[in-house]
């Protein structure tokens, strides 16, 4: 530990005395400084104990060491040490009272002691407490790296937490906590995701120094330190101790960070190789080779090419400023490793799309749900979802995930389902502007002749076809003969040039009736 004014006065070899600031002595000292100036504020910098022989000083004057104490006591200084036999005796009782009034330690100097004796233990005392700190730390590296390379973060965040007497814990590139110790800690180390957040938000390397924002953890201090070498931050380190960190404990902090930063740059490498393996593995499942997929994906994605699963495919909006996808594929990263489950994520080379292989009903999935459905609105995705499907129908679910991808794109929404098209209507993926243009065109003259005067066509259009082409049935439901509503067929068949007997005119002209009904509706009343 640093050196203390009660280590000095217990120092055997000094034999100073103290006159004032008894509960004050175990109080660190940065440095030993002597000075005979009226005011030697401006040469100090805090921490240090300042020896004197008062010299120049009027030491019996009771206001003006009254001042000089004060100023000595603002300006950081710890102690006051005051030579005897010198230029006094004793101490003056002004200087006693001054210091006992402010609350600075005050020393009596033997006249056998020289300061330079002082300064000299001060020196030993400082470099003794810097040695043990750099070899402890050395020790720290040597155990925390041991921890690292033989059993894993968790590990190495344990002897942290023993190291610092405190706690520590690991978030991941999304702000999740993946690791705490002791595992109390993982509730509190919790409690900062929204730090974690802003901290993401800057280059790496940051830090941030916080206090307890819920005011629940007594006065703890935690230290939060970025972890990543490039400008994306890749996960985050939080320290928390009663106070301030020594200079071995700071030192243990480093090795720490060091090593859990080597851990997520190698594991950004070994994604990138995953990430080629997976693009090679989905190649072949989408080309029906499913047993050479397995056998290529061995563990690494054996259980998920075993089980039912979803085929996801996302892509960037348009309108975004910076790609989402990177975020969005560490989202579902950081819950697949949360839940120990495969997941297979590989961009596409059809610009910014990332396709997904994920468990059905696993936690990716969920991520993915639960991602749309909190950034609605700013997430800068559109997300197609398959329905489940095993390894041997891939392709399938590829075509399904893009289907639903259009859809997304179209409905302006963020994630849709292939489920949910082929459980609803068919008319909602015709709302768009060529479908409506289609079914304008091919109803216009009809809806021309109507308006002349000459017959209410379209509606004894819609009445046939509605009736599957009875003739009593759809004329009972206008109200004509049937004979009148076979004539009005006869006038459309001649203005569109197209016969009603062939099944793909009757199909065209009722699904652009039912368009140009949607359209109608979703116009506001006038």
């Amino acid at each position: 530990m640093p050196p203390t004014l009660a280590s000095l006065v217990q120092h055997s070899a000094l034999n100073l005395t103290v006159h004032a600031g008894e509960d004050r002595l175990r109080t660190p000292v940065r440095w030993v400084h002597a000075s005979e100036l009226a005011d030697p504020v401006p040469y100090m910098e805090g921490g240090e104990l300042l020896l004197i022989t008062a010299t120049t000083l009027d030491a019996e004057d009771p206001e003006a060491m009254r001042r000089y104490v004060r100023r000595l006591v603002d300006a950081g200084v710890v102690g006051l040490g005051f030579a005897l036999g010198v230029n006094y005796e004793d101490i003056p009782e002004a200087l006693v009272a001054a210091a006992r009034e402010a609350g600075l330690p005050l020393l009596g100097v033997p006249r056998r002691t020289p300061f330079l004796a002082i300064s000299k233990a001060v020196s030993a005392a400082i470099a003794a407490d810097q040695y043990r700190a750099v070899t402890e730390g050395f020790e720290a590296q040597r155990e925390l790296t041991r921890a690292a390379l033989t059993e894993g973060p968790a590990a190495l965040l344990a002897r942290l937490a023993v190291y610092v007497d405190g706690w520590a814990a690991l978030y991941d590139a999304s702000g999740a906590v993946v690791a705490a110790a002791p595992e109390w800690a993982a509730r509190r180390a919790a409690r900062l995701t929204a730090d974690v957040e802003r901290l993401r938000e800057r280059s790496a390397p940051a830090s941030a120094v916080l206090g307890d924002p819920a005011g629940a953890s007594g006065d703890d201090r935690v230290e939060l330190q970025s972890l990543g070498t490039g400008r994306r931050v890749r996960g985050a380190l939080a320290v928390g101790t009663e106070g301030a960190l020594g200079a071995a404990e700071r030192y243990a902090v480093h090795s720490a960070i060091a090593l859990l930063t080597l851990t997520t740059e190698r594991s950004s490498e070994l994604r990138a190789a995953e990430q080629r393996l997976g693009s090679a593995v989905l190649r072949m499942l989408l080309s029906g080779q499913s047993d050479h997929a397995r056998a290529v994906a061995g563990d690494l994605y054996g259980g998920l090419l075993d089980a039912p699963s979803r085929l996801l495919i996302a892509e960037s909006a348009e309108t975004t400023p910076e790609d989402p996808l990177p975020s969005f594929t560490e989202t579902l990263e950081a819950a697949a490793a949360r839940a120990r489950e495969a997941v297979l994520a590989v961009p596409d080379g059809e610009g910014p799309r990332l396709v997904v292989l994920a468990v059905d009903g696993g936690a990716v999935v969920g991520a993915a749900e639960e991602y749309a459905g909190r950034e609605a609105e700013e997430a800068g995705v559109f997300i197609g979802l398959s329905a489940p499907t095993g390894p041997t129908a891939v392709a399938g679910a590829y075509k399904q995930a893009e289907q639903a991808l259009s859809v997304a794109h179209r409905r302006g929404r963020t994630l849709v389902e292939h489920e949910e098209l082929a459980a609803g209507s068919i008319l909602p993926l015709l709302a768009d502007d060529a479908v409506r243009a289609f079914a304008d065109g091919m109803l216009r003259a009809l809806y021309e002749h109507d308006t002349k005067g000459r017959g209410d066509l379209v509606a004894s259009l819609r009445a046939w076809l509605s009736r599957h082409g009875q003739w009593d049935a759809a004329a009972a439901d206008l109200g004509v003969h049937r004979h009148t509503l076979r004539y009005r067929m006869r006038r459309v068949e001649e203005i569109l040039g197209r016969s009603l007997d062939d099944p793909d005119v009757r199909m065209e002209l009722w699904l652009a009736l039912k368009t140009t009904t949607r359209a109608e509706a979703a116009q506001p009343p006038k």
